[in-house]
């Protein structure tokens, strides 16, 4: 495959192996991290994300489904992507029957990310819920790089799934507690015997925890459900709208705001977002 044909045909993907597969939860609605490397060299050595964008990852004959990166772009040489196995999902399904050294396709990448540069000196709030995690941890783990360390001030992750088996990148985030420059928060919403942190919904941990408006930004990702409940105590706790980011899945198709699959008015979500602030998302037709 000649990739020197993407920058003419958008549709064009570029061939990837899998190179690790990570269970992160199990049960009917499972998540798997799949570690891919890209199969062209010169691929592999410039493709280039924002924390927060997406790609479509596929099978070929299967079908692709737009996924959101959850590895960082300060980790080079290779992409991770973090997928939830839908019941009835045809692509997921198959995606959950990789095996190492499988190949799979990548468009992308997609989206506008989150604006990490416009966010140096300030503290950094993350909300995640189950697999709302993923874009999220392209974020933090972004943040928290060597590199990049010293351009923020104070981070706080706060995670909740129902169950401690749900808990994506549990052991990933039980060895960022034990740093001092991050505070995690787990949280579950059912009581286990041997479960010592917070019981309780993460809405209900955000109030726990009590992070302050001042000099900072958090980002929720999750359940619609949760999101809705996690914007109205962040602004009990005095944070603005434009302090506030989320990202919005509406079905995507194609990744380039040509199918209209996921347009919300004039906005096309795989384009113009999946990234937007809340008060961004409050001048959005009812629709949405």
């Amino acid at each position: 495959m000649n990739d020197s044909t993407h920058s003419e045909n958008p549709y064009q993907p570029h061939l990837a192996k899998v190179i690790e597969i990570r269970p992160e939860t199990p049960g009917e609605r499972a998540v798997k991290t799949f570690k891919i490397e890209f199969l062209d060299e010169e691929v592999r050595n410039t493709f280039t994300q924002r924390p927060g964008q997406c790609a479509m990852l596929g099978l070929l004959g299967r079908g692709e489904s737009f996924i959101s990166i959850s590895s960082p772009s300060s980790w080079k040489g290779f992409l991770e992507f973090s997928v939830l196995q839908y019941v009835a999902g045809r692509v997921t399904s198959a995606l959950h029957k990789l095996e190492v050294g499988d190949i799979v396709t990548v468009r992308g990448p997609y989206g506008n990310g989150f604006p990490v540069d416009d966010w140096h000196g300030l503290n950094l709030i993350f909300i995640g819920g189950g697999i709302g995690q993923a874009p999220l941890r392209s974020v933090y783990m972004y943040a928290l790089d060597p590199e990049n360390r010293k351009n923020y001030g104070q981070i706080d992750i706060i995670y909740g799934a129902r169950t401690s088996n749900d808990l994506v990148f549990r052991a990933e985030l039980e060895e960022l507690e034990k740093r001092d420059d991050v505070n995690v928060h787990l949280s579950i919403d059912i009581e286990e015997a041997s479960w010592s942190k917070f019981v309780g919904f993460v809405p209900t941990n955000v109030l726990e925890v009590a992070p302050s408006p001042k000099n900072a930004i958090a980002l929720t990702c999750g359940p619609p459900i949760m999101i809705k409940f996690v914007v109205e105590n962040l602004k009990k706790l005095g944070f603005t709208p434009e302090q506030i980011y989320t990202t919005l899945e509406n079905r995507m198709k194609c990744g380039i705001g040509k199918c209209g699959r996921c347009n919300i008015g004039s906005v096309y979500v795989c384009k113009d977002g999946p990234v937007f602030t809340f008060a961004e998302i409050q001048k959005m037709p009812n629709e949405f």
